[in-house]
C-alpha cells in the first residue's frame, strides 16, 4: 500500500485522509507474521478438527478425512481471488467494503450483513467447542448442555474485554497461540505416529475404513464421503480476517493476500499429517469412538497417557480460545466499518474507537451480546455444537461464493497498480478453479437434508437483516445510498 500519511498524523497510524475520506482510527501494529497469525488462528486447526472429526466419524468413518486435501486446494483458489480483491481495496470491512466500492452501497451492505450474521454464529461454535471437546476433557467435568451454554458466555464476554481493552495484548495472546499450536500439532503427530508404528498403537486399515457407515453408495454424489467435507470445509474458513484488519497492517496490498494463502497452506498441510495419525491412532475402537463428544483427546489419551494428553489439551484450549478472540474482533471491525459510513443503526455509537490501541467499544459490544444471545437460542439442546457447525459452515461458503461472483462481474471496473497483489496468467484459471470448488461445496451443505438447520439459521439471519435493514433505510437512506470514495485503490 502506497504511504499514505500526513504530516498530521504520527507514524504508523492508518492514514488515508482524501484517498478514501476516513480518517486515522487505528494503529499499524500489525506485520507479515501477525497477518498470518491472524489467519492462521481463524482457520485453527485445533478448533476445526476437535470440533468436526466426530462428526466426521458419525457421518463418514475414518476415511472421510481425504476429503481434507480436496477442501485445501478449493479453499486455496477461493483465497487466491480474495487476496487479489484485498489488496486492490485494502480496507476493513472486506466483502462489505469491495462491494460498495465495486457495484454500490446497497449491496455492500447485505455482504456485511452476511459476514455479520457468520461471524456471529461461529463464534459461538468454536466458543463451544473449546468447552466441549476441551476444557471438559481437560478438567474432566461431565458435558451438558446447560454447562456448555454458561462456559460459552463466560468465554464470550472475557474475549470482549480483551478486544476493547488492547489490540497489542489480544496480539500478543495469538502470536502466542499460534506458535504453541503449531508445536503442539506438530508434537502429536510425532508423538502419535511413533506410538503407532513402534508401539502397535493403531491400525493402517483405519485410512480407508468406513467404520460403522454402510459401504453402498458411499463414494456417490453426495454420499457420505462428501458429507465429510464438513471437516475441512468448517475449519478453513476466517483466513479472510486478515483482510478485515487491513487498516491496522503495514503494506496491506502485499501482506493480506499473502497471509491468507500462507495460513491455508500451513494449515491444510499440517491438517493431513495430524487426520492421519488420529485415525491410525483410533485401533480397533472406531465405533466405541464413534459415540463420544471428543474423540481426539480421546485418541490422544489412548495412545500417549493422561499426562501428555493433559498437557496437550492445555495448549488447544489456548489456541481455540485464540481463534474465538480473533473471531470476535474481526466481527468488531466489520461492524466499525459498517458503522463509520453510517449504513447501521446508532453509527455514531459504534463508530466510536476511543483509542487508536484499543478495539471499537460498541461495536465490540454488539459482536458479543449477539453471540450470548445465539448461546441462549442453543441453551437446551444437547447437538449444540453440531447444529453450530453445520451454521458456521453454509454461510462462508455463501459468502465466498458471492464474492467470487462480485470479482467476476466487477473486473472490468478494476485498474491495476504496480504495487497490486496479482497472479498474472493464472489469474483466470484459478478463478475458475474457484468456481468449480464452490459450485460443489454449495451442493454439498444445501441439498442433503442434514444441513437443515443450518439452512434454516442462514435464512432466519438475513430476515432479521431485512428489519435492520429496512431501519437503515427508513432514519438513513442518504447515508445507506452514498457511494464511497473510490480513491487509488480500484
Amino acid at each position: 500500500m502506497a504511504n499514505n500519511n500526513t504530516g498530521t498524523q504520527p507514524e504508523g497510524l492508518c492514514a488515508r485522509g482524501s484517498e478514501d475520506g476516513y480518517h486515522a482510527q487505528f494503529e499499524r501494529t500489525l506485520g507479515k507474521f501477525e497477518s498470518f497469525a491472524v489467519a492462521f488462528s481463524f482457520i485453527s486447526i485445533t478448533t476445526g478438527l476437535f470440533a468436526t472429526y466426530g462428526s466426521m466419524l458419525a457421518s463418514s468413518g475414518p476415511v472421510g478425512i481425504w476429503t481434507w486435501p480436496l477442501v485445501t486446494l478449493g479453499t486455496l483458489l477461493v483465497a487466491l481471488v480474495f487476496g487479489l480483491l484485498a489488496s486492490k481495496i485494502p480496507l476493513s470491512g472486506f466483502s462489505y467494503q469491495w462491494a460498495s466500492r465495486l457495484v454500490n452501497p446497497i449491496l455492500g451492505w447485505w455482504f456485511g450483513w452476511a459476514s455479520f450474521a457468520f461471524l456471529a454464529i461461529v463464534a459461538v461454535a468454536v466458543d463451544y467447542s473449546l468447552a466441549q471437546v476441551a476444557l471438559f476433557p481437560l478438567l474432566g467435568w461431565e458435558y451438558t448442555a446447560a454447562a456448555g451454554a454458561i462456559t460459552t458466555v463466560v468465554l464470550l464476554i472475557t474475549q470482549m474485554l480483551l478486544i476493547i481493552w488492547s489490540t497489542p495484548i489480544l496480539t500478543k495472546i495469538n502470536n502466542m497461540a499460534v506458535g504453541a499450536e503449531v508445536v503442539a500439532v506438530l508434537g502429536l503427530i510425532i508423538a502419535i505416529g511413533a506410538a503407532v508404528l513402534f508401539f502397535g498403537k493403531g491400525h493402517a486399515s483405519n485410512l480407508v475404513s468406513t467404520g460403522i457407515i454402510h459401504s453402498d453408495n458411499y463414494f456417490g454424489w453426495l454420499g457420505p464421503f462428501m458429507l465429510s467435507g464438513l471437516l475441512g470445509a468448517f475449519t478453513l474458513v476466517g483466513w479472510e480476517s486478515a483482510a478485515n484488519l487491513a487498516e491496522e497492517t503495514h503494506n496491506p496490498k502485499q501482506v493480506v493476500p499473502r497471509a491468507m494463502v500462507n495460513a491455508i497452506l500451513v494449515s491444510g498441510v499440517l491438517g493431513t499429517l495430524f487426520l492421519i495419525v488420529i485415525s491410525l491412532g483410533l485401533g480397533d475402537n472406531v465405533a466405541e469412538l464413534t459415540k463420544s463428544s471428543a474423540p481426539v483427546a480421546d485418541v490422544i489419551r489412548m495412545t500417549l497417557g493422561d499426562i501428555f494428553s493433559k498437557v496437550v489439551l492445555v495448549v488447544v484450549c489456548v489456541a481455540i480460545f485464540a481463534c474465538g478472540l480473533v473471531i470476535m474482533t474481526s466481527n468488531s471491525r466489520l461492524i466499525h466499518a459498517m458503522a463509520r459510513d453510517g449504513r447501521l443503526p446508532f453509527s455514531e455509537k459504534l463508530s466510536v474507537v476511543p483509542r487508536p490501541t484499543g478495539g471499537p467499544l460498541w461495536a465490540t459490544v454488539l459482536a458479543g451480546f449477539v453471540s450470548i444471545g445465539i448461546v441462549l437460542s442453543f441453551y437446551t439442546s444437547p447437538d449444540a455444537l453440531t447444529q453450530l457447525l453445520g451454521a458456521a459452515t453454509l454461510f462462508p461458503a455463501l459468502l465466498y461464493s458471492g464474492t467470487v461472483l462480485l470479482y467476476i462481474f466487477t473486473r472490468h471496473k478494476q485498474v491495476n497498480h504496480p504495487d497490486d497483489f496479482n497472479l498474472g496468467k493464472w489469474e483466470w484459471p484459478v478463478v475458475a478453479g474457484a468456481c468449480i470448488w464452490l459450485f460443489v461445496e454449495m451442493c454439498v451443505f444445501i441439498i442433503p437434508s442434514d444441513f437443515r438447520v443450518a439452512q434454516m439459521y442462514v435464512l432466519a439471519s438475513m430476515a432479521s437483516g431485512f428489519v435492520v435493514f429496512l431501519t437503515v433505510w427508513i432514519t438513513r437512506r442518504k447515508q445507506l445510498e452514498r457511494m464511497p470514495v473510490l480513491g487509488s485503490y480500484t
